[in-house]
C-alpha cells in the first residue's frame, strides 16, 4: 500500500482549513515540493555527564521508570544565543525544539514525519534517532533528538531552518488521537 504524501500546494489548503496549524506560520521560502521547514527553538538540554569516574544507569524496564523524570535528572537547560549560537561538538547528542507550535487534528486525516535537512545531514546532523512520527492528535513543540556523527563542530542558532515536516495522509481517522507525553509540549 502506497503512502501519499502532501505536495507543498497541499499543506498549504491544509493550513488555510485548519487541517494543519503551524504557529508562527512558515514563510514561502520554508516549502518545497512535498515538505515544510520549521526552525530551531533557542531552548535546548545538553546532557549532564557529571564526572568521569561516576557512572549512571538507565533502567527503562524500572516499574517507576518515568522518561521525562530522567530526562530532568540527566540533562540541563541552555538557551542558545541567537548572535553566537551553539557550536555542537562532534560526537555529540541533545535535545531541541522547534520553535514552531504544531497541531494535527486527530480528525484531519493527516499525520507527519520530521526529517532532517540534506544541507545539514551533510554536515553529520541528524535531528531523530528513531522517532520521526508525529501522529493525529499531536499537539506541541516537537522535540529533537539532535546529533553531531561529522567530524566538526556544527553551529546552531535560534530560528534557523533545523528540520522539515513531511506530511501524510491516513487512510481514516484514529479511534483517538495522540496521547503521548508529549502533548501540548513547549520547549522550556
Amino acid at each position: 500500500m502506497s503512502k501519499k504524501g502532501l505536495t507543498d500546494r497541499e499543506i498549504q489548503i491544509a493550513l488555510r482549513t485548519c487541517q494543519i496549524n503551524i504557529d508562527p506560520e512558515p514563510a514561502s521560502v520554508a516549502y518545497s515540493s512535498t515538505s515544510v521547514d520549521l526552525t530551531l527553538d533557542s531552548h535546548v538540554a545538553l546532557f549532564d555527564l557529571g564526572k568521569e569516574y561516576v557512572k549512571k544507569v538507565i533502567d527503562p524496564t524500572h516499574k517507576d521508570f518515568d522518561v521525562e523524570e530522567a530526562l530532568k535528572e540527566i540533562t540541563k537547560p541552555k538557551e542558545i544565543d541567537k548572535d553566537t549560537g551553539y557550536n555542537l561538538p562532534d560526537d555529540t547528542f541533545i535535545l531541541g525544539w522547534t520553535a514552531e507550535y504544531i497541531k494535527i487534528p486527530a480528525g484531519s486525516r493527516l499525520a507527519a514525519r520530521v526529517e532532517g535537512k540534506s544541507s545539514l545531514a551533510r554536515l553529520g546532523i541528524g535531528i531523530h534517532v528513531t522517532a520521526p512520527t508525529i501522529h493525529a492528535g499531536f499537539e506541541g513543540q516537537i522535540r529533537l533528538e539532535i546529533i553531531n556523527h561529522g567530524y566538526f563542530p556544527v553551529t546552531l542558532k535560534p530560528g534557523m531552518r533545523i528540520c522539515q515536516l513531511i506530511f501524510e495522509q491516513t487512510l481514516g481517522t484514529p479511534v483517538k488521537g495522540y496521547e503521548g507525553r508529549s502533548l501540548g509540549q513547549r520547549a522550556k
